[in-house]
Order: structure tokens, then C-alpha cells, then sequence
């Protein structure tokens, strides 16, 4: 940590229950309500914040504040949201590589793994990617759990102890994930039961193959209104994994959209990757968003597991990003967040589930700058909401002080480097926690380095 980073660690250390952080920077888009000064070209504003009993106490124009610490205009952001994770299949890398990178060999090394689970094998891995995220900020996450097999449901067990084990310090939601076809039948009522009793989420894997015109296959309308009814049942919402390939023909997205409307589905809807929107045609690309505006369904777009697993192929440079068309679909009102996905499993090498590494590779490869705009919610107040939780996210008064705190002041600063000299302030406090060390995995993967 640099010098002056120390420095200002101390001086908030010693400022007991209230003071005043002075000549702070953050995007306006972040700041609810009217900002407290003008807004610069990159679209932030300066200005003082007090912290008291743990909260965001005021946040007032520049020089208000008649002492404290100071951050020379660097930056403060609320702390990030995580809305699309996989913890109980994270970290296994080690011992269940993927050589050929790609989807296929994802959902071949993950599917052999996972018959190798125990609840302290999967506690472990849980439980580190909670300490990594917790380390770089995060204060909310939702994550997929396995669920093919809702006769043992080992995943969402240690989803609950840990669930509760970090309560206070992280947020934690769940969701589902099978395939479609799981929810037919006796399995689907008991997984259905299962995610209601753990307040879930029900997710599933959506994709459908073929020409976009296509006839639907005779199956797929009934089992998707079969998943839909399931939710109904149990007052459940819906976070799916949809149309995750290159292929144009994979619609999904489009027919969930429109069971939703047709059904008048009234809770909230989530839909992850619908990589393949960004191949089709134009005017079937415009019709599928305008449909997923009116049904009210956000879409999580996550560009470093998609970058890393769409159209790879050997000795060929990818002629695409593999992620969705975010500016579209934000264009149309529908609300977009980035998440992290994966991390260190078959289907990601790599991640630390630091969000704020999600927000600067999404700046790159989706180009949400020039402007900056309100892209920054989409690391969240944006993916907050999705996960009901609407005062999370925000930088305003009454909002707990959960703060992320940069030496960085403008976004090319910010966006350049880690910024591993962070500080993270949970409830006005500094957070003393340390990233965790991976040789601590060693055992429960019986490997060494990944």
C-alpha cells in the first residue's frame, strides 16, 4: 500500500464513530438525488463525506467539512455487487483443468469434477471465494448452485451454513441451475421445494439450437411454461442462463421473454450471457430486446468468462467478444449488470472475484466509456436491485458506509491499475481482511499450483 494510502488508513482508524472525509471524488451516476457539485467531463463529482454510527451521515459540497482526513480527490465508490457467481464449482482449476479452453471441454471437466463434491470439499472453495470477494469490497452476492441431483442437494446445504455464517459481512442469494428438462416431473416439484425453502432464486440453462425460423421443438414451450409455473407456485424469481454460444439460431432469450409477458409473470427476471443476440439480425435482435424491456428482464452480461470461452477454436484468433449488446439493450431501458461468473474453474482459468477487475475488463470490451455515462452502476446499485435490495449500491445518506476507497482521481487513473492499495470500509470501519493465501486450497484439491 502506498504511503498515502497508509496514511489515510490511519487517519480513519483514528477518527472513532464520526468524522468527515474530505475532497472525495465518485461518478455522479452513483451519488442518488442531486449531486452536491458540478459535474467534470468524466463525469464526477467532488465533494465531503461524513460517516456517523456506521452510516453514510451527509454528503455536501466541497470544503463543508471543517476537518478530517482527506483524499486529495481520489475517488470513493459504494461497495460492488456480485450478481452472477459460481462458488460452489469455484477454484477447482488445480485438479480439473479444461486444456481445450472451450465449452464444451468446460462442461465435460466440471461435470467429472462435480462427482467428486463432498459438503467440506465444496465448504472450503465456498468459503475461499467469500474471503477473496470480501477482501476486494464486495458486499452481495448471488450465486448458482448445482442441482441436477435435487435428491442430494450437497451444494445448497452449504449454501445455508454459509449463508448465515457471513451474514453481515456479505449479502448471500442463490440460485439454481439445471437444465431446462429438470424441472419436469417429481424432480422439478422437489428442486422447486428446495430453492423456495433456502429463498432461492429458480434458475435454469435455456438454449435453443436451429434456424431463427425455425418451428420451436414440440417439448420446449410446455417444459418452459412448466418452469414458469413451478415459479408461480412458490412466489419465486427467475435468474437463467440463456443462449451462452455463438450460435444465431439460439433464441431463448426471445421465447422466455414471451412467455413472461404472455403469462403476465409479475416477479423479478434475470437472464445471464444471451452471448448469441449479438450474431443475429438486426431486426430480430430489436424485436427480442423490445421484448425483454416490456417483460421487465435484466440481463447479466459477464465479459471475461464469455470472452475467454466463445468461439475459441485452435490455432484460430476469435473473430468475436462473445458478450451480449449491452448499449442496445440499455438503449431499450433494460437493465444491465456485469458480474464476475466463474472463477478458477473449467469454464474461467482465472478471476478473484474482485469486482471492481469485472468493471474495468467490461470498460474494455464493451466500451462503456466516452462516455462513462451511469456504466458504473452497472457493478451496483444496478445488480443491487436485481437482487432486491435497493439501498445498496448508492452513495447517499442513511446508506451504510461500506465504501471502497481509491488514491485513484479520474476514471483513466482508476481503470489503469488494480488499485491493490484500495481501502474497504465496512460500516465506517477499515476492513483489516487479507485476500486469501491459495496454498490454503492444497488439501482439499490435493494439488499445488494452478
Amino acid at each position: 500500500m502506498s504511503a498515502a494510502m497508509d496514511r489515510l488508513r490511519a487517519a480513519i482508524a483514528a477518527g472513532g464513530g464520526a468524522y468527515w472525509l474530505r475532497d472525495a471524488r465518485a461518478p455522479a451516476a452513483l451519488l442518488a438525488g442531486v449531486g452536491p457539485g458540478p459535474t467534470d467531463a468524466q463525469g464526477l463529482v467532488r465533494f465531503d463525506l461524513k460517516v456517523e454510527q456506521g452510516r453514510i451521515a451527509a454528503i455536501a459540497p466541497l470544503g463543508t467539512a471543517p476537518e478530517g482526513p482527506s483524499l486529495d480527490g481520489g475517488q470513493v465508490w459504494p461497495g460492488p455487487v456480485d450478481c452472477h457467481t459460481h462458488l460452489d464449482k469455484g477454484q477447482i482449476w488445480p485438479r480439473r483443468a479444461n486444456p481445450s479452453g472451450d465449452f464444451a471441454g468446460a462442461l465435460a471437466a466440471a461435470a467429472a469434477d462435480r462427482e467428486t463434491w463432498t459438503e467440506e470439499d465444496i465448504e472450503v472453495r465456498f468459503e475461499f471465494s467469500l474471503r477473496a470477494a470480501h477482501a476486494h469490497g464486495a458486499v452481495a452476492i448471488r450465486t448458482h448452485l448445482e442441482s441436477v441431483a435435487p435428491h442430494d442437494p450437497v451444494s445448497w446445504r452449504v449454501f445455508r451454513r454459509l449463508r448465515d455464517r457471513w451474514a453481515g459481512r456479505i449479502t448471500l442469494q442463490a440460485s439454481s441451475i439445471a437444465p431446462l428438462e429438470c424441472f419436469q416431473g417429481e424432480d422439478g416439484e422437489m428442486l422447486a421445494d428446495m430453492v423456495a425453502e433456502s429463498g432461492g432464486v429458480l434458475g435454469m440453462v435455456c438454449r435453443l439450437s436451429g434456424g431463427l425460423q425455425d418451428p420451436l421443438p414440440d417439448a420446449f414451450q410446455p417444459m418452459l411454461d412448466r418452469f414458469f409455473s413451478l415459479a408461480e407456485a412458490r412466489g419465486l424469481e427467475l435468474d437463467l442462463h440463456v443462449d451462452e454460444s455463438g450460435e444465431t439460431g439460439a433464441r431463448a432469450l426471445r421465447e422466455v421473454a414471451a412467455t413472461a409477458l404472455r403469462r403476465g409473470f409479475r416477479h423479478r427476471i434475470q437472464c445471464g450471457h444471451c452471448c448469441s443476440l449479438s450474431l443475429q439480425p438486426e431486426a430480430f435482435a430489436r424485436e427480442t430486446i423490445r421484448l425483454c424491456a416490456e417483460a421487465g428482464i435484466g440481463i447479466i452480461v459477464l465479459p471475461m468468462c464469455n470472452m475467454y470461452l466463445q468461439d475459441r477454436v485452435p490455432g484460430r484468433t476469435p473473430r468475436w467478444r462473445g458478450v451480449t449488446l449491452v448499449h442496445e439493450l440499455r438503449a431499450a431501458g433494460v437493465a444491465v449488470s456485469v458480474a464476475s461468473d466463474n472463477a478458477r474453474d473449467p469454464f474461467y482459468a482465472y478471476g478473484d472475484l474482485d469486482m471492481l477487475e469485472v468493471y474495468r475488463e467490461a470498460t474494455r470490451i464493451l466500451h462503456l466509456d466516452h462516455p462513462v455515462g451511469d456504466w458504473p452502476r452497472a457493478a451496483s446499485a444496478t445488480p443491487a436491485a436485481a437482487m432486491g435490495l435497493p439501498d445498496t449500491g448508492w452513495l447517499k445518506p442513511g446508506a451504510a458506509a461500506d465504501l471502497l476507497l481509491f488514491r485513484a482521481r479520474g476514471m483513466t487513473e482508476l481503470l489503469s491499475r488494480p488499485q491493490s492499495d484500495r481501502i474497504v470500509l465496512r460500516s465506517g470501519k477499515v476492513l483489516e481482511a487479507e485476500l486469501p493465501d491459495w496454498r490454503e486450497l492444497d488439501a482439499v484439491l490435493g494439488t499445488g499450483p494452478g
